[in-house]
């Protein structure tokens, strides 16, 4: 006998797990099909994971740099195999936490693939066997995979991909990362600030492409100081395994040239992980190896819905788990919560970028006139003491309205203070508005209030711009 639910979601990763909570806040008798540990590639093999390494690595770093503060230690050094447990032990706790959700709110979790079929059901093919259930809604949210190139020898010993780097126990002499973008750049800084000797190749004219141009341009200058190599504008042709490591053969302005490396990390994105999802017959409408939906999120068959990596559009876990919790509101009959077209994006650096909302670039394009304000970190208290200065905060502002349309941060804690500005672009606050809200001293957000400020032309802590 088939079970019987409300909602059955395919996929536990950020986007998975949050709206079959929320699904189950809601009233609905709910289940979550996830073939691996709850969590997805979020939890498990990407953002925490990612973002533990990034804390333990910059503070060895920091600890490398203490005679600056006046504070000396002889033989300061790691062990990769601690570095590793601690980052495992966030990760259990993590995905532990969400099974307890899960039991506290009632969702059934159901181990095995998920298997859409043509009458919308879903098979969980199970090492029990195979359990068939039903639903009146069925939600897709099987996340994505690292995306591979037609490179040759891209499948050379040697060669790993964002999944597989988690798996080395020992840290890289050398390291070339094909890509420069959030992924390659993250995981350039983890591994440079342990020694490793690091190579990224980028095909477009800069790293972090898709950002603001001003991220790129300090990011390269900084990723250069700490030994990184960045070369932008390449074509990988190659890759070639050598006795002591890989090869990579690029062009560089029509010129040959090679990189040898002990590993070759392939960083240029994710693609849908669809694998076992359609069952036969199942013929859903698709773009590129992604399901296409409406606004509220329906494919092409009744029923049946999709949900983040999976569907066009930013690949976020933040993204994901909105977009989860909207759906369920609007098939509970209510009102969406959150404003899906203010979508945050981070980067871990050192130090941290994080933007949302319009660019200058973006501006320009549909010709919306704007005021900008900006104020660099080099004359921010918070940031000298922390030796974090190069950086900057800057603001978009309609012209017109005053309206805040976006924001770009480069600084420490970058990542925290974005929240600001989305709950600002989301709910059309003025810069006048902004501005009525006192910022502590001495604090990094103390740039928020003079980059505000500089729209106008009235920033205390810097110089009158030219007229």
């Amino acid at each position: 006998m088939d079970k019987q639910y409300d909602v059955i979601v395919i996929g536990a990763g950020p986007g998975g797990y949050v709206t079959a909570l929320k699904s189950a806040k809601l009233g609905f008798k709910t289940a979550v099909v996830e073939k691996d540990k709850p969590g997805g590639t979020c939890l498990n093999r990407g953002c925490i994971p990612t973002k533990a390494m990034i804390h333990a690595t910059e503070l060895f770093r920091e600890m490398q740099s203490a005679a600056e503060y006046g504070i000396f230690a002889e033989n300061v050094r790691y062990d990769y195999e601690k570095i590793l447990s601690y980052r495992d032990d966030v990760i259990n706790k993590l995905v532990s936490g969400v099974g307890q959700l899960f039991k506290a709110n009632g969702v059934e979790l159901l181990e095995g693939t998920g298997t859409l079929e043509k009458d919308g059901s879903v098979t969980v093919h199970s090492v029990e066997g195979e359990i068939h259930c039903k639903a009146k809604h069925t939600i897709l949210a099987v996340g994505s995979k690292p995306a591979t190139v037609p490179i040759p020898g891209l499948d050379s010993e040697g060669v790993l991909n964002s999944d597989e780097i988690f798996k080395l126990t020992a840290v890289p002499e050398s390291l070339s990362i094909i890509g420069g973008g959030v992924i390659g750049v993250e995981f350039a800084s983890i591994f440079a600030a342990l020694g490793t000797k690091v190579t990224i190749l980028e095909a477009l004219p800069s790293i972090l492409a898709n950002m603001d141009k001003d991220f790129a341009q300090n990011l390269k200058m900084i990723l250069k100081k700490r030994g990184v190599e960045v070369h932008t504008g390449v074509q990988v042709k190659e890759i070639k395994k050598e006795a002591d490591g890989v090869s990579c053969i690029y062009l560089d302005k029509e010129q040959e040239e090679s990189v040898s490396s002990q590993y070759v990390l392939c960083a240029v994105g994710r693609v849908p992980a669809t694998e076992g999802l359609f069952g036969e017959g199942v013929s859903l409408s698709m773009e590129r190896g992604r399901v296409i939906v409406d606004e509220h999120f329906k494919t092409s068959m009744d029923g049946v819905y999709a949900i983040g990596d999976l569907i066009p559009g930013m690949q976020l876990a933040h993204l994901a788990s909105a977009q989860g919790i909207c759906l369920m509101e609007e098939l509970a009959g209510e009102k969406r919560s959150i404003d899906l077209s203010v979508v945050p994006s981070c980067v871990y650096t050192s130090p941290e970028i994080a933007s949302v909302g319009i660019t200058e670039a973006i501006a320009k394009d549909k010709g919306i006139e704007i005021e900008v304000g900006k104020f660099m970190m080099s004359a921010n208290g918070k940031s000298l003491i922390s030796k974090e200065e190069r950086g900057f905060v800057k603001i978009l502002a309609d012209k017109e309205t005053q309206k805040v349309l976006g924001v770009q941060m480069m600084c420490a804690r970058a990542t925290d203070m974005i929240g600001e500005f989305g709950n600002a672009v989301a709910n059309g606050f003025t810069v006048p508005q902004l501005l009525k809200a006192m910022r502590a001293h001495p604090t990094y957000n103390e740039a928020v209030g003079e980059a505000l400020e500089d729209v106008f032309s009235e920033a205390v802590h810097a110089a009158p711009k030219r007229k």
